[in-house]
């Protein structure tokens, strides 16, 4: 069945730097838009960035512009999120979840399967 699996997450000091990775198994990769999403304490999910079937265009939100990258390999089925410069706000629960088109806007009711998420800390 469709599967999606976090890895990446830990504690990290202010200024610093993870890369989450999301392995995908039992559909079809190459066909589904690919977003991270997180969930802070006491804060709705909310979409962090997101990236297209090719690869281009992708989508990131005002927080975390020019710190955060996404990228896919398609041949290895897997989805990274490279997170640089890292604030105490960035700290949540981090999901990627999948969405069928080749494109969406990088909203929760957008996507429809979803990761058990990987835990992020950002204190120093």
């Amino acid at each position: 069945q469709l599967q999606l699996v976090e890895s990446g997450g830990g504690l990290v000091q202010p200024g610093g730097s993870l890369r989450l990775s999301c392995v995908a198994s039992g559909f079809t990769f190459d066909y589904f838009a690919i977003g991270w999403f997180r969930q802070g304490p006491g804060k709705e999910r909310e979409g962090v960035s997101c990236i297209s079937t090719s690869g281009d265009p992708t989508d990131y939100a005002d927080s975390v512009k020019g710190r955060f990258t996404i990228s896919r390999d398609n041949a290895k089925n897997t989805v990274y999120l490279q997170m640089n410069s890292l604030k105490p706000e960035d700290t949540g629960v981090y999901y990627c979840a999948a969405a069928g088109w080749d494109r969406v806007a990088c909203r929760v009711e957008n996507f429809g399967a979803w990761g058990q998420g990987t835990q992020v800390n950002v204190s120093s």
